[in-house]
């Protein structure tokens, strides 16, 4: 099968023909219809996190496709079911963080496309209990970008408690971004978008933004302000700065969602401020296997709409360059 793999760090990813895996017990073989470009990705081919992956290792946690094998004691999988290959490729399923509904904290987890092979190829294994089944009502290449950014999203503004006519700030408007901003919606919140392209805000304000802010021009932190501050502020752009920003926005009893990891990122919290204005400081992982459930069931019943460019496999190097350019409008989703 191709693949696009990740064989050293500061080289391009290159396009091979591998073996095609076999599912072992409890798995699942996946023939993969689309595959999604995330910023996860690229920090992974490039080893910007202090806990790096091992090349070679083919990165990609958005893939959709179809069961075309089982392994050996599969149960509640068929074959041809689409399903979702997610960053949360597997977990123990008996730590406290499991049991108690936080599988994605859990310590014995793998990482599609990090710690185990993902889905920038034409096929991927998957334990069968991690395959989240895809609703006929969602395409391949919107399921795509909703297997990381959306849930992702959905899961900061579920951590972030959002309630009807708090006024929420989305700092970033990509593929992460604008589904954010959806989700915000959802649950009634008033919509603040912060980037630095005037495309992504013109997005921004098609899919229902109350406004927007170019911090390219102005002071984020000042307009904000001026609209009253944010009850929550959600930080998606790959860029401390923009953190410090997203907590100098916050009004009393703020709180600040952390969700991009910019690699070498750092943040300073003035203590003083956030004791005496009540501000919470939180970090959100991606989502758990029901909480995707929950964005495919959104989405099916058109509560949400994602904006992607598909491209080709071949394209993934370019592919990278647009995406750290800032050159797309939201998602890239490679088609199989």
């Amino acid at each position: 099968m191709r693949a696009a793999v990740v064989t050293d760090f500061t080289a391009p990813l290159q396009i091979v023909d591998v073996p095609v895996p076999e599912p072992g017990p409890g798995e699942v073989l996946v023939r993969i219809e689309a595959s999604g470009l995330c910023h996860t990705d690229i920090h992974a081919a490039h080893g910007d996190w202090p806990v790096k992956p091992t090349p070679p290792f083919v990165p990609g946690h958005e893939g959709i496709g179809r069961i075309e094998r089982l392994g050996p004691d599969v149960a509640g999988r068929v074959l041809g079911q689409r399903v979702a290959i997610a960053w949360l490729g597997s977990a123990c399923g008996q730590c406290r963080y499991c049991i108690g509904g936080w599988e994605t904290l859990c310590e014995q987890q793998t990482n599609s496309g990090y710690s185990v092979n993902g889905a920038f190829a034409e096929y991927g294994v998957v334990p069968a209990a991690f395959a989240t089944p895809v609703p006929d009502a969602v395409t391949s290449l919107d399921a795509a970008p909703l297997t990381c950014a959306g849930v992702t999203t959905y899961k900061a503004v579920k951590v972030a408690r959002v309630a009807p006519a708090e006024t929420v700030a989305v700092f970033g408007i990509g593929g992460l971004g604008h589904l954010a901003l959806q989700y915000a919606r959802i649950a009634g919140a008033f919509v603040i978008a912060v980037d630095v392209e005037d495309h992504k805000l013109e997005l921004a304000s098609r899919l229902g933004a109350d406004h927007v802010v170019n911090a390219a021009r102005e002071d984020p932190v000042a307009a904000i302000q001026r609209l009253g501050g944010a009850d929550v502020s959600i930080a998606l752009a790959a860029s401390s700065s923009s953190f410090d920003q997203a907590f100098a926005s916050l009004r009393r009893g703020g709180r600040l969602v952390c969700v991009a990891l910019p690699a070498g990122g750092t943040i300073q919290l003035p203590i003083f401020d956030t004791v005496l204005r009540g501000i919470s400081v939180i970090g959100s992982i991606v989502g758990t296997r029901n909480d995707l459930a929950d964005v495919f069931a959104l989405h099916a019943a058109g509560r949400t709409e994602v904006v992607a460019a598909e491209r080709k496999l071949d394209e993934v190097n370019e592919s990278i360059t647009e995406v750290l350019a800032g050159r797309v409008p939201a998602r890239i989703v490679f088609g199989l």
